[in-house]
C-alpha cells in the first residue's frame, strides 16, 4: 500500500527559519564571528526573509491606506451625490418658478388686451385623453363666480367655453373639440363664418375647420385674423380665434371653406383666464 507523504506545514517551516535566523544572529553577536559559513547562511536565509517581511509589512500598510482612501472616496462621493440632488431640486424649483412667472406675465398681457371684461385666472388641473387640451378642468368654480357659458381665453386668444361648474372646479370645452362650433368673422372685413373643431386635422396639421366664409370679392387671404362675431349666441365679440391657413370656393361659389390655425397653443396650456360674464349678461348690461 502507498503511504501518503507527510509534508511540514508552511507556517511551521517559516517559524523554524525565523528561529534559526535569530540563533545565528545571537551567535554572531556573542562570538563576534560574522564571516565564512555564518555570513553565507545569513546572506541566503536571513536577508531574503527580512526583505520578504518588509514587503509583507509594506503591502499591509499600503492595503490599509488604500482601504482608508477608498472609504474617504466613498464618503466624499455620497456627499457629492447629496449636493447634486439638492442643487437639482433647487434648479427644478427655479425653472418652475420661472415658468409660473412667464405664465403670469402672459396672462397679464392678455388681460390688458381685453380690458373691457372682468376676468379671473385659473389653473388647469385635469384634461381629456387626447394629445391636446380639447376638454379640461380648472381649479375654480361657482365659489369664484364662474358660471356655465363663460368664455375662456389664454395667451393668443380664445380657448373655449365653460360647460359645467362645481363649487371649486369648472369644465371647459375648447374650440378645437370635435363638437365645438363658433360663430366667427373676418377681423378686417367683418364677413361671417363658422369655426368648427377638428381633432383629426389638429393632430395632422395643427389646424381646425372654417366654413361658410362670405368672400365674394376675394378680399380674405392666408393669415387673415378670425375673431368671434357679434352675432354669436354664447361667445363675446372680438376675441381672436386664429388665422386663415387655407381657403377654397364652396360648390355654391358664394362662400369659402378651409382651415384655420388656432391662436392658442393647445398642447401646452397651464393657466387660463375666465371672463366673468356671459354673452347674455353682456347683452343685458349694454341695453
Amino acid at each position: 500500500m502507498n503511504r501518503k507523504k507527510k509534508t511540514l506545514p508552511t507556517k511551521l517551516v517559516f517559524l523554524i527559519l525565523v528561529i534559526i535566523s535569530i540563533m545565528l544572529m545571537f551567535i554572531s553577536y556573542v562570538t563576534g564571528f560574522s564571516g565564512g559559513p555564518l555570513k553565507t547562511v545569513t546572506g541566503f536565509v536571513f536577508v531574503p526573509m527580512q526583505n520578504g517581511l518588509d514587503f509583507v509589512g509594506n503591502s499591509i500598510t499600503d492595503m490599509k491606506k488604500h482601504k482608508s482612501d477608498m472609504k474617504e472616496l466613498k464618503e466624499e462621493n455620497t456627499s457629492l451625490k447629496k449636493q447634486v440632488n439638492e442643487l437639482t431640486q433647487q434648479l427644478n424649483s427655479v425653472q418652475l418658478q420661472q415658468s409660473e412667472l412667464k405664465n403670469l406675465e402672459n396672462l397679464y398681457q392678455l388681460d390688458q388686451q381685453y380690458t373691457g371684461y372682468k376676468k379671473t385666472g385659473a389653473r388647469i388641473i385635469a384634461k381629456g385623453t387626447s394629445n391636446f387640451f380639447d376638454t379640461f378642468t380648472i381649479d375654480k368654480g361657482s365659489s369664484s363666480g364662474i358660471k356655465k357659458d363663460m368664455n375662456v381665453i389664454a395667451e393668443g386668444g380664445l380657448v373655449g367655453i365653460v360647460t359645467e361648474t362645481g363649487k371649486n372646479y369648472a369644465i371647459v370645452k375648447a374650440v378645437i373639440d370635435d363638437t365645438s362650433n363658433v360663430s366667427a368673422m373676418s377681423l378686417n372685413t367683418g364677413n361671417l363664418c363658422i369655426v368648427s373643431g377638428n381633432l383629426q386635422t389638429m393632430n395632422k396639421k395643427n389646424e381646425i375647420d372654417i366654413q361658410n366664409l362670405e368672400d365674394k370679392d376675394n378680399k380674405i387671404s392666408q393669415g387673415e385674423p378670425i375673431v368671434t362675431s357679434n352675432v354669436s349666441s354664447k361667445y363675446l365679440p372680438g376675441i381672436l380665434i386664429g388665422y386663415v391657413s387655407d381657403l377654397k370656393n364652396d360648390s355654391n361659389d358664394l362662400t369659402k371653406s378651409g382651415t384655420l390655425t388656432p391662436a392658442v397653443d393647445f398642447k401646452h396650456l397651464q393657466s387660463v383666464l375666465v371672463i366673468l360674464q356671459t354673452k347674455e349678461t353682456s347683452s343685458n348690461e349694454t341695453k
